[in-house]
């Protein structure tokens, strides 16, 4: 996923705010996490987010989610977040890191067990 932070999304200093950092993981997350849930799931856990850079305006953020572990009902993700500056565009640094976990819902919003072919 690839994304632009804009300026209502930054602070007084020009740095973007680490819940819309956040948000933007979340959704690169929950992209893997509902190909693999194939209907409703939810986001159960933060398991780690550390800040390495500061996102800027106009910085090009690719994020990348990646499977770390699946359980019966539940997901594990990783997702990577890397800036390109709008002056340096061709080289990324990593300025993010999250572990998420999110869990296949059914209808009522109680747990359901993944697909079989999600655990393959």
């Amino acid at each position: 996923m690839k994304v632009i932070p804009m300026p209502a999304d930054a602070n007084a200093n020009g740095d973007i705010f680490g819940g819309w950092v956040m948000a933007q993981v979340d959704l690169a997350g929950s992209v893997l996490a509902a190909r693999h849930a194939q209907g409703r799931m939810a986001t159960v856990a933060v398991n780690q987010f550390i800040f390495k850079q500061p996102v800027r305006v106009g910085d090009i953020l690719s994020l990348y989610a990646k499977m770390e572990r699946i359980g019966r009902t539940s997901m594990t993700l990783n997702v990577g977040v890397y800036a390109e500056r709008i002056r340096k565009q061709g080289r990324y640094i990593k300025v993010t890191e999250a572990t998420l976990t999110y869990v296949a819902i059914d209808e009522e919003g109680r747990p359901r067990e993944l697909p079989p072919a999600a655990r393959d």
